[in-house]
């Protein structure tokens, strides 16, 4: 008798049921099809994220490495009029430019601005070109904003101005909108800051300058210090880069499907072999 029942056992499927032990039902073909088919829709739509998310990593690389270069190169003229049409963000943003021309201080416009130095104000003047074009330039940081007429004595004189060709900041800040009325601002929107100032917007420029640090305003700065001078050069470049953290959790995620689904199919497969060995036990 012992040697019959080590005979049937050696012969059962691996995990085979012991004796009262109620016996797993294989499922249906139509529920392991759905369920098949959403796990390979999952896989696949997280597999697709993971690799959309490396397309976006590539992509902000060079961006960022091209930034890097327009910022340590030697600067140029800014675009004049006639190319203004074709200003975008991926090939103008931070280019190293200069300009010569004006500044119409007694047009300047405070910003709100926070910076390394504290809480403060960016100084928007325009420039007036020789041809009359008008480009934006911010002076820098200060502390206070100026008096109402912030003009002095050969204010007028014709000046050249370097620094970082920035785009319209539209609209506002994140959770202020701009106010015209009370010149309160909270962006750099050259658009609107000119329609303000009564400057002719079809002559304006559609970026503003950040003006390099200039002279005495490149010596050591601290916090909370009172800047009645605009303190150029705090242009801050940085860029949301998180594409590599985003890729790895796509990546794991459909990892964690497919182990899933591998499991579950494994499972399935000894669940319909001990049904079949232990059908084929009962009907012999």
């Amino acid at each position: 008798m012992t040697g019959k029942a080590t005979h049937r056992s050696s012969g059962s499927p691996t995990g085979s049921l012991r004796d009262g032990e109620p016996e797993s039902l294989p499922r249906s073909t139509i529920f392991i099809t759905i369920w098949a088919l959403v796990a390979l829709i999952t896989f696949s739509g997280f597999t697709a994220l993971g690799i959309w998310q490396v397309q976006r990593l590539d992509w902000k690389q060079n961006l960022i490495e091209r930034v890097n270069q327009r910022v340590a190169a030697p600067a140029s003229p800014a675009p004049g009029p006639n190319a203004w049409p074709a200003i975008n963000e991926r090939d103008d943003a931070y280019r190293h430019v200069f300009v010569t021309g004006q500044l119409l201080y007694e047009k300047t416009t405070p910003v709100q601005t926070s910076t390394d130095l504290g809480q403060g104000f960016w100084l928007m003047t325009p420039l007036q070109q020789a041809d009359g074009s008008l480009v934006m330039i911010n002076q820098g940081f200060v502390t206070e904003p100026p008096n109402e007429k912030a003009t002095k004595p050969g204010d007028h004189q014709s000046v050249t101005i370097t620094g970082l060709l920035r785009l319209s900041q539209t609209g506002g800040g994140v959770l202020r909108d701009n106010d015209p009325a009370t010149n309160r601002w909270y962006s750099r929107d050259v658009d609107a800051i000119a329609v303000a100032r009564a400057l002719p917007i079809a002559r304006v420029a559609p970026y503003f300058i950040d003006a390099d640090a200039q002279g005495k305003t490149l010596a050591p700065h601290s916090l909370n210090q009172t800047y009645r001078e605009p303190v150029g050069g705090l242009t801050v470049i940085s860029f949301y880069n998180h594409h590599l953290q985003y890729a790895l959790t796509w990546f794991a995620l459909a990892l964690m499907v497919g182990a899933g689904a591998f499991w579950v199919g494994r499972e399935e497969r000894l669940v319909r072999k001990r049904h079949r060995w232990n059908t084929a036990k009962h009907t012999s």
